[in-house]
């Protein structure tokens, strides 16, 4: 007798687990899958000035690096941020509007690109990225493009700018 209520409690504890499990897996697919749509819709109705890029862009207008693996050759004509993200990234989402207010105020004088990570997994490894926010400064002038990790206050960025990029 005991066995048997032994057995029937260990089945329902089993059931009712197999029925959180799934219930938070499909709760976590919808809110990825909406994520997703968001991001996906995000440049094609977006007014910003930011850009979303991914690799083929990278290589057609920023950076080749399948043609210079060895050498970074900028192909733009005015100095650039690569802003390195995630959608999920806390600090991320903080410098995202900072970016954004950058690139209203040096309009026409400075892109401002970002690249999501999670789907531009090439580009993160051919750049290094190990820690988001990630921002990769880029003159125009030749120089080594410059790094800086984490979300930078609207002061250091505006700091950052001056200093590499000599615009007031």
């Amino acid at each position: 007798m005991k066995r048997n209520i032994l057995t029937l409690a260990l089945a329902c504890s089993m059931g009712l687990s197999a029925v959180a499990c799934t219930s938070g897996q499909s709760q976590t697919a919808g809110a990825q899958s909406a994520v997703e749509t968001q991001s996906s819709a995000e440049p094609q109705t977006s007014t910003s000035p930011v850009k979303h890029i991914d690799a083929k862009y990278m290589r057609e207008h920023i950076f080749d690096y399948k043609a210079n693996p060895t050498k970074f050759v900028f192909k733009g004509n005015k100095p650039a941020i690569l802003d390195f993200y995630a959608d999920w990234c806390g600090p991320c989402r903080q410098l995202s509007p900072r970016l954004e207010a950058l690139a209203k105020k040096y309009a026409g004088k400075l892109d401002v690109y970002k690249i999501n990570i999670d789907n531009e997994e090439e580009l993160a490894h051919v750049f290094g990225v190990q820690s988001i926010p990630m921002l990769l400064f880029i003159g125009t002038d030749g120089s080594t493009p410059s790094v800086s990790q984490g979300a930078l206050s609207a002061e250091d960025l505006e700091n950052e700018v001056q200093r590499l990029f000599k615009m007031k």
